[in-house]
């Protein structure tokens, strides 16, 4: 009798988890290959319900089921009141995140990419350190639980990560991107080219004055904005009472060229799923459409004590318990192409990317962050790196006009497709 069976004798319910992953990694430093390594991680986690209460417990050890079993069950006198029930079998989209070509990379080839773009980038920047990551991973997990549910997803993600550090002086030029999918794209150079083209923009240092001005976000300086909004649109932290959008589901909070959808289903997506990690379909679902908060991302714990669906967010560990997470955020595109918000700007700051991301008071949208990179812009321009410049606001204040969106969007951080943005005006500080 397995796990599951002997379980259900003794619990109200009862879920067994099973992961298999593996992961190849290669990773460059100062222009030269540092390492590469395989892992793998093999595992079972089971979660009960009895009396009401959650039991967890996990392991690596795939063959030690007694003791897995006994901590599961002896666990649940402690847990936490259960307000769900695992879900029962459902149909789930046909989503294409396994690659075959990603699943057979080799090391050979991982580092043959990895000084491609090594090559590429100190051809741009002969004075720079170059890094480069490339991580191809297999996953897979199956789900059982006691209502008859059994899930199987497989996927194939892949990271590609490179970066410019560059040290003259007291002047440190850093540059970055990463980009994630979970099938092939023989375009992986694009990312790196436009690497390039800011390292190319960096190379003149330029004065800025401090005051207020307009302010344009690319779609990596973008995640400044996005990541307060990803925070406060998590189930979790709306049934904890600490999102600033809870009890606000139908009101106009942003403007209307702000649109927010997470969508697990898009092909490829580095995200992308059949189901979520408790075995609930996965779902396009609108969170923000035109300005108007429509909903929040759930797990099913998340979802039962707000008293709706679960939207198929749960994502796990292997010896962690469901929280909700979002998987391919996307900030829809807008209507105006990028080079006329740039020809419309007579004097402004581009925000490439910033330092101490995610520090400070985030839940409630402030933020206050100096500039790993960005640029002037001057008569339609750009004209040059800036130094010593910082920015700071709240997204919920900031987000309520917006004076563009860009028809252009790129993926960022693996996870987040975004626009650039124009706000009209914003606080400077600039060092003199």
């Amino acid at each position: 009798m397995d796990i599951l069976q002997r379980l259900r004798a003794q619990a109200e319910q009862v879920e067994v988890f099973h992961i298999q992953s593996e992961s190849t990694q290669v990773r460059f430093e100062a222009n030269s290959l540092k390492a590469s390594q395989v892992e793998e991680i093999s595992g079972l986690a089971v979660r009960v319900v009895k009396d009401g209460r959650m039991g967890f417990a996990a392991s690596s050890d795939v063959t030690a089921t007694e003791k897995l079993l006994a901590n599961a069950l002896e666990s649940a006198a402690y847990g936490d009141p259960t307000p769900f029930t695992f879900p029962g079998p459902q149909d789930a989209p046909d989503v294409a995140c396994y690659d075959p070509r990603i699943a057979e990379l080799s090391i050979s080839r991982l580092v043959e990419i990895g000084q491609e773009i090594m090559a590429y980038l100190r051809e741009v920047d002969p004075e720079g350190m170059v890094s480069v990551e490339l991580r191809r991973g297999m996953e897979r997990y199956t789900l059982r639980n006691h209502t008859g549910a059994e899930v199987a997803v497989t996927r194939t993600p892949l990271t590609i990560a490179c970066g410019v550090d560059r040290v003259k002086g007291d002047d440190v030029l850093m540059v970055y991107d990463v980009q994630g999918a979970t099938l092939w794209n023989e375009g992986f150079m694009a990312p790196v080219q436009r690497l390039a083209e800011k390292l190319r923009l960096a190379q003149q240092v330029v004065p800025l004055r401090a005051g207020r001005m307009p302010v344009l976000f690319s779609p990596l300086g973008a995640i400044v904005l996005g990541f307060p909004l990803m925070l406060g649109l998590s189930g979790k932290n709306v049934v904890k009472g600490v999102s600033p959008l809870a009890g606000r589901c139908g009101e106009q909070v942003f403007d209307p060229r702000l649109t927010l959808v997470d969508d697990a289903t898009l092909p490829g997506g580095f995200g992308s799923a059949a189901y979520d990690d408790e075995g609930v379909p996965h779902q396009r679902t609108v969170l923000v459409e035109n300005g108007v908060l429509r909903g929040f991302y759930y797990d099913l714990k998340t979802a039962a004590r707000a008293g709706v669906p679960s939207t198929g967010n749960g994502s796990r560990g292997l010896f962690s318990q469901p929280d909700p997470a979002p998987t391919n955020l996307l900030w829809g595109a807008g209507e105006t192409p990028l080079a006329d918000m740039l020809a419309g700007i007579e004097e402004g700051l581009w925000v490439e990317n910033v330092l101490g991301l995610g520090q400070g008071n985030i839940i409630s949208g402030a933020f206050s962050n100096p500039l790993a990179l960005g640029f002037k812009i001057e008569k339609g321009q750009i004209v040059g790196r800036v130094k010593g410049v910082s920015i700071a606001g709240n997204v919920y204040e900031l987000l309520r006009h917006v004076s563009a969106v860009s028809r252009e969007t790129e993926w960022v951080y693996q996870n987040f497709n975004q626009p650039y943005v124009l706000l009209e005006e914003m606080n400077v500080i600039a060092r003199e």
